[in-house]
């Protein structure tokens, strides 16, 4: 508040200084700050950049200001005399203090809301903690909790020595980066902290989607193994190429070197997180095989829902809470002006930019939940929640990469192909025998290919310069906008180059994993559950009662409630989501299991 006092007074002294020296006494008072408007625009301005994930930015102008510049607009003659030399001296004094409280308030607004942006995706975390437990049974519920957990932790620390300077260590070549290891010579220009967490919060929500795929048949040593290397190396190559300033691929490279003469345009990551992460959940899945029952012998699929309806919708909806962090964050700053030239005024910036991206991001979801409830509905006969959910999340893997350069209604284009793209490539799973819980690829990898292609098609010339400035005055934008074939190439580049790393890395991973016989657990332990055989109980306490009383303090009792009359439940209203076997249509009212 002091601050904030302290700039008034000195905006009013130095209004009616300037005005003495300056301008006629008749003028009225919102001619002198016209007048000191006139002055400010007239000085030199110093523009700071520094680059970022998606292209360079710059920080507000720093206003400068020399003696002989003002002494010039002060003397009342053709010489410059003592007293107009000092007043000038006195006032640049004045303006650049005003200038520096300026320029610290710009930064600490623009990390203010980068900070809350980074705190929107991790919270995701616990949107993908609630999507997976949902999605998969009881007795697997505390295992797919605990690598959610281990996915943010083994990231944090992968991330920090290795994977950040991997990605963004600028100085450094095309391919990888080399700078700022465990964050050693950190903050700079590039980047400070906030830019960090942000980042990091990015990776392990790759590692995350790469969790649901492989889900109730995994040990746990592979998890901590996958999710290390993922965030240490094989994301932040990927973001390299395609978000540092130095990436072979990216929009934001210097000069007019890019990929196509455009670079490829992934915002906030419809390729770099989640095709990095629905791939590596392919290969993991594929290597491993599907779930015990997950196909019969004939090879028709079983369905083995997951035990929680409403744990998906909870996780579904803190996804959506945190995808306002992950694409409208994706801009990174907030605070800087498109200037006056552009056709809105001067009440049009960048803040107006994340409106319309908070905009077209609900619009994708909202149009694929949508598209998923009535098509799902026509192919099987019924209203499914689980599905719905899933065309909703496919929604915003897509539309993630063109979010921030494509119109509102270019957003229900993309939701609709979408929730069609990942129906379609659900069916090929089953015909594929291919079992994912989560059908994480196939959302991720499928919707996050086609929103890529959906950005070289649909991208506009003005937000496509608006978001990219400071490259090329030509630079390509979507084909059927007019712009050409040369974005669409750029993101065909990427799909096919996405693929093949993660595919070249993780692959070999799993597989070596996989014959080492650290991949899958063994076929007991998987029938009976992970919860039990390897963390030690359930996630669920069906039975508590004071262990006083219990002749035998190392068992426990799970029980199944069973309905009132003597007729035991038939199929269709066995609803129970304490049953674990999906194959068992008899169990037993009580059970004593040893531990």
């Amino acid at each position: 508040m002091a601050n904030k006092i302290k700039i008034l007074e000195t905006q009013n002294f130095l209004l009616n200084y300037f005005w003495l020296y300056k301008y006629k006494p008749q003028n009225s008072f919102p001619e002198k700050k016209k007048c000191l408007y006139i002055f400010l625009s007239e000085t030199n301005p110093q523009t700071h950049t520094y680059s970022n994930h998606h292209h360079q930015y710059s920080t507000m102008a720093s206003l400068t200001c020399s003696v002989s510049d003002l002494s010039s607009l002060l003397s009342s003659g053709a010489t410059t005399n003592t007293s107009n030399a000092a007043a000038a001296e006195f006032l640049c004094g004045q303006l650049n203090a005003v200038s520096a409280q300026l320029s610290a308030t710009t930064y600490a607004i623009d990390n203010t809301y980068l900070l809350f942006s980074a705190y929107l995706v991790f919270a995701m975390q616990l949107g993908f903690a609630m999507l997976c437990a949902g999605s998969v049974r009881a007795k697997n519920t505390m295992n797919i909790m605990l690598t959610n957990v281990l996915d943010a932790a083994a990231g944090g620390l992968s991330y920090y020595l290795l994977g950040f300077a991997f990605a963004y260590g600028s100085p450094s070549n095309g391919f990888i980066g080399r700078h700022f290891f465990g964050l050693k010579s950190f903050p700079s220009p590039a980047g400070d902290y906030s830019f960090f967490l942000y980042q990091w919060a990015f990776a392990i929500a790759a590692a995350g989607i790469t969790s649901g795929s492989i889900a109730e048949r995994t040990q746990f040593v592979a998890y901590l193994l996958y999710s290390s290397f993922l965030t240490a190396f094989v994301y932040p190559v990927v973001s390299h190429w395609f978000w540092s300033a130095d990436g072979w691929a990216s929009p934001t490279r210097p000069g007019k070197d890019f990929l196509f003469g455009s670079g490829a345009i992934d915002f906030a990551g419809s390729g770099v997180v989640h095709m990095v992460g629905g791939i590596a959940g392919l290969w993991g899945a594929f290597i491993e095989g599907p779930r015990l029952g997950r196909f019969d012998r004939s090879g028709r699929s079983v369905v083995l829902r997951g035990h929680s309806a409403s744990l998906v919708v909870l996780g579904s909806f803190l996804l959506w809470f945190g995808w306002y962090g992950f694409n409208p964050g994706s801009f990174l700053i907030i605070v800087k002006s498109y200037g006056t030239t552009n056709q809105h005024g001067t009440f049009y910036g960048q803040w107006s930019a994340i409106g319309r991206t908070a905009v077209t991001t609900t619009l994708a979801g909202s149009t694929a939940a949508l598209t998923t409830l009535f098509g799902k509905r026509l192919l099987v006969g019924h209203w499914n929640v689980i599905d719905v959910c899933n065309g909703l999340l496919g929604g915003f893997a897509a539309i993630t990469s063109g979010c921030s350069v494509v119109e509102p209604w270019a957003a229900i284009v993309c939701g609709f192909v979408a929730s069609w793209v990942l129906i379609g490539f659900n069916k090929l799973a089953e015909k594929l025998r291919y079992d994912d819980p989560l059908e994480a690829a196939q959302l991720h990898g499928g919707c996050g290919a086609w929103g890529l292609i959906f950005t070289g098609l649909f991208a506009t010339k003005e937000y496509v310069a608006e978001v990219y400035s400071g490259g090329p005055a030509d630079r390509p934008y979507g084909l059927l906008m007019g712009g050409g074939w040369r974005l669409l190439a750029a993101q065909v580049v990427q799909v096919l180059v996405v693929a093949g790393w993660v595919t070249a890395t993780m692959g070999p991973l799993f597989y070596g994993l996989n014959k080492l016989k650290l991949l899958r657990i063994s076929r007991d332990d998987e029938m009976a559950g992970l919860d039990l055989t390897r963390h030690g109980g359930f996630a669920y306490v069906y039975h508590d009662e004071d262990p006083s009383i219990r002749p035998d303090h190392h068992q426990f009792t799970m029980r199944k409630i069973e309905p009132t009359n003597s007729n035991f439940m038939s199929p269709a209203n066995n609803n129970s989501n304490t049953d674990d076997d999906d194959n068992n249509n008899h169990v037993p009212s009580s059970t004593t299991i040893n531990v």
